[in-house]
């Protein structure tokens, strides 16, 4: 069983996206490779952006290469040596690596922590906050209202990564910035849509006024080519698809109810979320190691997260969970986390431990 990867609607191979990307290969439709800065508005990529910023219920966006990409160029093109950029330890490293890119001062906030920022924003100054809406490493979910308060109070900006709730959480699976009624309170959202999406690209929102700014000084965009055109129309397709998937929304959460419940029934400490990614937070890496090996002699694959994805003392095996699986298999990664665990003794790991003793965790990253 594969539970290492992103398709989380199960979406790859679905027919009207393959459809729409061959019907695109075979099209004689005459296209030049280019940078999207050159781009007219009468581009296939203008209308997909203006309908992905329709959805989650902004003005205006920008396709990119990578979800990186989008955090990074937005980002680099927004701050700069005199806005500082505070962010949530646990946010995505792209977020980090775009406010490097900016000269920025970082200053992170412990993770989940909305107290903490307000006293980082009185000491430093309003500039922008950076959170994920669900977070990649552990599946927790951001307390979305109260940071926008902060940031509303402080005369910040904010900025939300949605990559982990667009397609899977809100109406239509429009994300958790619209259901919870905060998109024209967020200033910016960003996503990649190699996730729900199962594609290959990232997508920032923008307010029309600045679009064609952030276009020209946002360097990931500026020096890289445009998507192909199959890439477009199968993106554009899996927007369709993903508005109908109601269904497979619902399979989603119910099989991650049901698998988080059994998980910490066994002593498994992932009390750190509550989404389709499921942290098996061994601690060292000697641990995780051995963590995988078990689950992998019975046919349990998951994706090992350790330095620099994470900090050194919170290595894990990640389960990232998708609308596909039958209530079979879910009984048998069920069974195979109770066979292990008196071989991994989940209740003797560090997060364990420190939930235990009502200690704080480092939620550093490395």
């Amino acid at each position: 069983m594969r539970l290492d990867g992103n398709d989380y609607l199960n979406l790859t191979g679905h027919p009207d996206i393959v459809r729409a990307q061959t019907d695109a290969l075979r099209c004689d439709g005459e296209f030049v490779i280019q940078s999207s800065v050159f781009l007219l508005d009468s581009h296939p990529a203008r209308s997909l952006e203006k309908s992905l910023a329709r959805w989650i219920g902004k003005e205006d966006g920008l396709i990119c290469q990578s979800g990186y990409s989008a955090n990074l160029g937005l980002l680099q093109a927004i701050a700069d040596p005199q806005t500082p950029v505070y962010l949530d330890t646990l946010a995505h490293t792209s977020l980090w690596e775009g406010a490097r890119r900016a000269g920025a001062a970082s200053h992170p906030f412990r993770h989940n922590d909305p107290q903490h920022l307000e006293r980082l924003v009185a000491r430093h100054g309003p500039g922008v906050v950076v959170v994920d809406s669900v977070y990649s490493t552990t599946g927790a979910v951001c307390p979305l209202e109260s940071m926008v308060e902060v940031a509303e109070r402080a005369g910040c900006m904010i900025l939300v990564d949605e990559s982990h709730s667009l397609g899977t959480h809100g109406p239509a699976g429009a994300g958790l910035c619209v259901a919870l009624g905060l998109s024209h309170r967020v200033h910016f959202i960003t996503a990649s849509l190699a996730k729900a999406f199962a594609g290959r690209a990232g997508f920032m929102t923008l307010p029309a006024e600045i679009r064609n700014y952030v276009l020209s000084t946002s360097y990931p965009n500026m020096f890289s080519s445009c998507l192909l055109p199959h890439e477009i129309a199968g993106l554009a397709a899996t927007l369709i698809v993903i508005q109908r998937s109601d269904a497979a929304r619902a399979n989603l959460r119910a099989s991650t109810g049901h698998l988080r419940a059994a998980l910490s029934n066994l002593g498994y400490p992932i009390h750190q979320g509550s989404e389709q990614i499921i942290a098996l937070e061994a601690g060292t890496e000697p641990a995780t190691m051995v963590l995988r090996d078990r689950l992998e002699e019975r046919g349990v694959f998951g994706s090992v997260f350790c330095a620099p994805a994470t900090s050194r003392n919170r290595t894990m095996v990640r389960l990232t969970l998708h609308a596909g699986l039958a209530a079979a298999e879910l009984g048998h990664v069920e069974a195979v986390a109770a066979e292990i665990a008196p071989l991994v003794k989940p209740w003797e790991w560090p997060i364990a431990r420190r939930s235990r003793g009502g200690g704080t965790i480092d939620d550093s990253q490395a």
